[in-house]
């Protein structure tokens, strides 16, 4: 996929790092105080169960620690190793070929050790790792070549849409960090402006993002004739296959007006 012709958006890297360190935060809190019959609960994520998918949150800041204890490298090396480096807006397209091994990885880990204890070895790691580490540093991904201030975004995404399956799964209220649920609810925006370029469309998720998409008569003044609303949380699960788009429409949890709001063909966007 071509990236989007407008300036990509950009994050302060000093407020995603410590957003990431406060959504593990709440992860880590809430983990350590799960039952075994709360760890043994089903997640409706294929077999796992609460640990396993608590293992998996463990894996999205471990992934990070691997990364930078790479030796650095010129970003020409990397480049010469693992392809050009990804665009931010596109990585959420890269990552469902990775699901079988990942999920794979996951299942052992689990076994290895409590998933408190997988929790607190990779926060020891991240905060041991992550403040002496260059923003503009590439490092090789499982995805492919990335910067450390675009991988750290990513991980918003994995921490918020794994939060919220861990909330649904044990029936928990672990607090979503809200410079996180911005980060991850923004990428998945920009990534639906990637698959579908144009500005027939705008799509609305206050109070974080505004895109416009999907190809067709370009609006320029006054209310969009094509316009999608939705929250936050409804909008990740759309767009993580989490929710059915016409589950929500029924359950009025978004809004669509105009025969190009119709997202349908377009959902979702991570596998």
């Amino acid at each position: 996929m071509n990236p989007a012709k407008k300036r990509p958006r950009t994050y302060d890297p000093a407020k995603i790092r410590a957003a990431v360190s406060a959504q593990f935060g709440h992860v880590r809190e809430a983990v350590r105080a799960l039952t075994p019959e709360q760890l043994a609960l089903p997640t409706g994520l294929g077999t796992w169960t609460v640990r396993e998918l608590a293992a998996h949150l463990s894996v999205a800041v471990e992934s990070v620690n691997l990364c930078l204890e790479q030796p650095v490298r010129s970003e020409a090396a990397v480049v010469a190793e693992a392809g050009p480096v990804i665009v931010l807006s596109e990585w959420p397209y890269l990552t469902a070929r990775y699901a079988g091994s990942i999920a794979d990885n996951v299942t052992a880990l689990a076994a290895t050790a409590p998933p408190g204890e997988l929790l607190g070895r990779a926060a020891e790691r991240f905060e041991a790792l992550l403040p002496a580490a260059d923003d503009g540093r590439v490092l090789v991904t499982r995805v492919g070549a990335m910067r450390l201030a675009d991988y750290l975004v990513t991980r918003t995404v994995e921490l918020i849409v794994h939060t919220d399956d861990l909330n649904r799964a044990a029936g928990l209220s672990i607090p979503y960090d809200r410079q996180a649920l911005a980060a991850c609810t923004r990428l998945l925006a920009d990534a639906l402006a990637v698959k579908a370029p144009g500005a027939s469309t705008e799509v609305r998720v206050p109070p974080y993002a505004v895109v416009q998409c999907v190809p067709g008569p370009r609006h320029t003044r006054g209310t969009p004739p094509n316009v999608v609303e939705t929250d936050p949380l409804t909008w990740i699960r759309l767009a993580t296959g989490r929710t059915a788009w016409a589950e929500a429409l029924d359950t009025a949890r978004v809004s669509a007006s105009g025969e190009r709001a119709d997202l349908s063909g377009l959902l979702p966007l991570m596998g």
